[in-house]
């Protein structure tokens, strides 16, 4: 009959957990140490751990460290025709869009692509009044910790919020989804190349490239000779031929290549399309 006493070696691995924590962390770092060896352990998966340690950050974040700058930000002002705005609505792929008055410091509300839908059915779209269709635009300091911000973004139902500076200007937006990705990690997409692996074939001579990859790896595999003297990946040899922080869908071509954004946020890019130029 098998003994459950636990100084008998059968455990169970709550009490294993339990025995991790038996010395009561006194600091947050501390508490990570143990949360790590609890990992190593394999009493905690890796995924989860990982999971926990973006929390723990995102509660010491604020808001100004992960918004969308003003000078990023897609906007549709409210004078605008739908056969003016509905170009860029298409080619940026948002699904929120902040509407402004007569400068970027006006915000009048956001608009949803999919209140845009019933555009398609109408033969006269002169009729349209984007005022009619505008959503509450919840508007936050630069200085709000995220932790707080995501709070309130369940609470309310919102997805997107304005942020201001100091002195009530628009400094840029932010969106439930840059918080979460703070503790989740990057939310993948069709194009997301393996943890393992830079660089993933399309098909037609087509690749997806991670900006990380580095110049020598990328000359391996692409028989290019890109210096790497100056940068050390290839999403910086990318940077400095844009001379900016390019914009998802955005393309730039070095030597016999095409360099297409796939994805970007407001610091770094993150996913490359390369093909032949």
């Amino acid at each position: 009959m098998a003994d459950d006493n636990p100084g008998n070696g059968n455990r169970t691995w709550l009490e294993k957990l339990k025995h991790v924590f038996s010395g009561d962390p006194q600091t947050r770092d501390e508490l990570l140490a143990q949360l790590r060896d609890a990992e190593h352990s394999d009493l905690l998966d890796s995924e989860a751990l990982r999971i926990i340690e973006g929390a723990l950050q995102v509660s010491e974040m604020q808001v100004r460290e992960i918004m969308i700058p003003r000078s990023q930000m897609v906007c549709i002002n409210a004078d605008e025709t739908p056969e003016q705005f509905l170009p860029e609505v298409i080619e940026s792929a948002h699904s929120r869009f902040p509407v402004i008055g007569d400068t970027k410091d006006e915000i009048l509300g956001i608009l949803l692509a999919k209140d845009l839908l019933p555009l398609i059915l109408q033969d006269n779209r002169k009729n349209f009044d984007i005022k009619n269709h505008l959503r509450h635009a919840a508007v936050v300091p630069e200085s709000k910790r995220l932790n707080v911000l995501l709070n309130d973004f369940r609470t309310n139902r919102n997805h997107m919020a304005i942020v201001i500076d100091e002195y009530g200007g628009v400094a840029g937006l932010v969106t439930i989804e840059d918080v979460l990705e703070q503790i989740v990690g990057d939310i993948e997409d069709e194009y997301d190349v393996d943890e393992d692996s830079f660089i993933k074939p399309l098909g037609n001579d087509e690749f997806v490239v991670k900006a990380l990859t580095p110049i020598e790896d990328f000359n391996e595999h692409f028989k290019t000779e890109f210096s790497d003297e100056e940068f050390d990946t290839i999403g910086g040899i990318v940077m400095q031929q844009f001379g900016h922080l390019p914009k998802r869908n955005e393309t730039v071509s070095i030597d016999k290549f095409c360099f297409q954004i796939l994805n970007a946020d407001n610091r770094r890019i993150r996913l490359l399309r390369v093909t032949n130029a």
